[in-house]
């Protein structure tokens, strides 16, 4: 039985790969369309205070990160057996609508408000294609299954937003939303892969392409940065990555099921989470944009941008690995490679 569920992984590994190739190269190649896009409409990101740049920048690319990823799914999905079309058209029909919400948001700088209302809408669509948190294992529940019933759609609402916004909030280096979106991507898509849910091989496809479009828009983004993802791109990726982890992994894993899910998408989910009280201690707008995110404190201690993204990356990395053995009950590496993470961090700012 192994060995045909091992047959059968390696070849649906292939189709995952042909999808992570062609949204790699459809993101690289239409990355420079996005920037002539960026300029014709008026999409420039001008300096300011708590910027990094000091020069107009094109803030359109996340255009060549969705080209990238819903042509990929459009064409390769239908070849998962567990592909439904239901599902992959609320997924899709929700990410047109965070994709043009974050395209005019870009152009016009809409209000805080109506934009939280469009997102709403926008995981509201995806709920009622059956995509949502109807349960979780966890081992203090009657038969390890808690049933969220009633409240399945708020918390569900509650991840898909805010995730889309976590993941926008830390777009303020070069390349750092791209890197961390795409390593998150490839640790969900190792977990679906494993996943004793039955959408499980439709939720790995997903994370591949989303993995390759991130990563074929990166040499473009990465600093010195030639063009921003803006929030057409930041809020994409969010979107996108909350719902293949409901889909992937959310309802598939044992106990720890939760916690999983939080350590893969970790830094984002963290530095909102602070940020969020910081502003509420202080007394600020929660919306209101501020130089206390993770990536700006780092730089403000004296690292470079580059080396800013890279000690991040490493973060993202070290607790999607965490979440990967803890998926496959292997603690005690966990716990190994937690404290690893801690002592390289300590070292690494108390060089500074």
């Amino acid at each position: 039985m192994k060995l045909l569920q091992g047959i059968i992984i390696q070849e649906k590994f292939y189709i995952y790969l042909i999808a992570f190739a062609m949204a790699f190269l459809i993101s690289l190649l239409t990355t420079p369309l996005s920037k002539f896009i960026a300029f014709k409409v008026g999409a420039v990101d001008q300096p300011k205070d708590r910027g990094m740049h000091k020069k107009p920048m094109p803030r359109m690319g996340g255009i060549a990160i969705f080209l990238g990823f819903i042509l990929t799914v459009i064409l390769i999905t239908p070849s998962i057996e567990a592909f439904e079309w239901k599902q992959i058209s609320g997924l899709l029909i929700g990410g047109m609508i965070i994709f043009l919400l974050g395209f005019f948001d870009d152009i016009y700088n809409l209000n805080a408000k109506l934009k939280l209302l469009v997102q709403i809408i926008a995981a509201l669509v995806v709920i009622y294609s059956d995509i949502r948190i109807e349960f979780v294992t966890w081992p203090f529940a009657e038969s390890n299954i808690l049933l969220l019933q009633n409240i399945s759609v708020p918390i569900t609402l509650l991840w898909i937003v805010g995730i889309t916004n976590a993941v926008n909030l830390i777009d303020g280096l070069d390349g750092l939303a791209a890197g961390v979106s795409s390593i998150a991507a490839i640790c969900l898509m190792i977990l679906s892969m494993f996943s004793p849910n039955p959408i499980g091989p439709v939720a790995a496809l997903l994370t591949a392409a989303l993995a390759g479009s991130c990563l074929g828009f990166l040499p473009y983004n990465f600093n010195p940065a030639k063009i921003f993802m803006g929030d057409t791109g930041s809020t994409f990726l969010g979107y996108v990555l909350a719902v293949t982890s409901i889909q992937g992994l959310i309802k598939g894993y044992t106990a720890v099921t939760i916690i999983i899910a939080v350590l893969v998408l970790a830094l984002p989910i963290f530095d909102t989470t602070f940020a969020i009280f910081r502003r509420i201690l202080t007394r600020r707008p929660i919306m209101e944009a501020d130089r206390g995110h993770l990536h700006h404190r780092l730089v403000d201690k004296g690292y470079s941008q580059k080396r800013a993204v890279i000690t991040l990356y490493g973060i993202s990395g070290g607790f999607g690995i965490i979440g990967i053995l803890l998926a496959n009950k292997d603690t005690q590496m966990a716990f190994g490679v937690f404290i690893a993470m801690g002592i390289v961090l300590y070292m690494i700012t108390k060089n500074k």
